[in-house]
């Protein structure tokens, strides 16, 4: 049965799947405070019914500042993130820099803040948007996989630490999306086509984010069999590997 709407907070809304995620909340009749960094696509979503905040939340004191203009919140989905796929050697230190600061420091910060207060009101509910690549890494994204991998980590002991509180925690692990992240984290159009019919739409993960609100359930593999494929590396990574080479040593 349908819980009554909720106040939820949404990070990188103006893009991909956080923008997906936040249309179908507004429409759902949900009280959505979204936040990013495109002010046109703020407006877009103020037009919609969205409360929209500006900010870059690399920045700590920005961070500060918009938790100080949010009301108790009862789900915060936490979908920024950013990505650029590449060798190691090949990256620069700045491309680094970026994927554990937004990726990695900003969730975790967000999340200090947020369980909180949620911790004071005893309930609320943390969605990470994390990654497939945060359970399988492939070449060309080992940096991305490796701040994923910390999501893993974090919010598998996050929600151990909560759990007391009646506070929830959800991991949401989509293989590759269809969206303009994956234009801007790959150079080369090899990756896309050697993706193909795998790939997942913005519409899809949102849509699969948004049902935990009312199932807080522990993860989201997506697709399904991606579940599987991370079960089975953990039992024989070599074999994986191997098999997954087709789809990533490309030029």
């Amino acid at each position: 049965m349908k819980h009554p709407n909720k106040t939820i907070f949404v990070t990188g809304a103006t893009s991909g799947v956080g923008l997906k995620i936040t249309e179908l909340l507004v429409a759902q009749g949900h009280i959505v405070y979204a936040t990013g960094r495109n002010a046109v696509a703020l407006k877009v979503l103020e037009r919609l019914g969205a409360q929209v905040i500006q900010a870059d939340l690399t920045n700590l004191h920005t961070l500060d500042d918009v938790c100080a203009q949010l009301p108790p919140i009862d789900v915060a989905i936490l979908s920024a993130g950013v990505g650029k796929f590449a060798v190691a050697p090949a990256l620069q230190d700045e491309d680094i820099a970026q994927m554990i600061e937004l990726n990695v420091s900003v969730p975790i910060y967000l999340a200090k803040r947020l369980a909180s207060k949620m911790i004071e009101r005893k309930q609320g509910h943390l969605i990470f948007i994390g990654s497939q690549a945060g359970k399988v890494a492939t070449p060309k994204a080992s940096v991305y996989a490796a701040t994923k991998h910390a999501i893993v980590g974090f919010t598998n002991g996050l929600r151990m630490e909560l759990a007391p509180y009646n506070v929830k925690v959800t991991a949401i692990h989509p293989g590759p999306i269809d969206t303009p992240f994956l234009d801007k984290a790959n150079d080369t159009s090899g990756y896309r086509e050697s993706l193909g019919r795998f790939l997942l739409s913005a519409e899809e993960v949102a849509q699969e984010t948004v049902k935990t609100i009312d199932r807080p359930v522990r993860e989201i593999n997506l697709p399904r069999i991606m579940g599987l494929s991370s079960k089975l590396y953990a039992l024989a990574p070599a074999t994986i590997e191997w098999l997954g080479k087709s789809f990533f040593h490309k030029k």
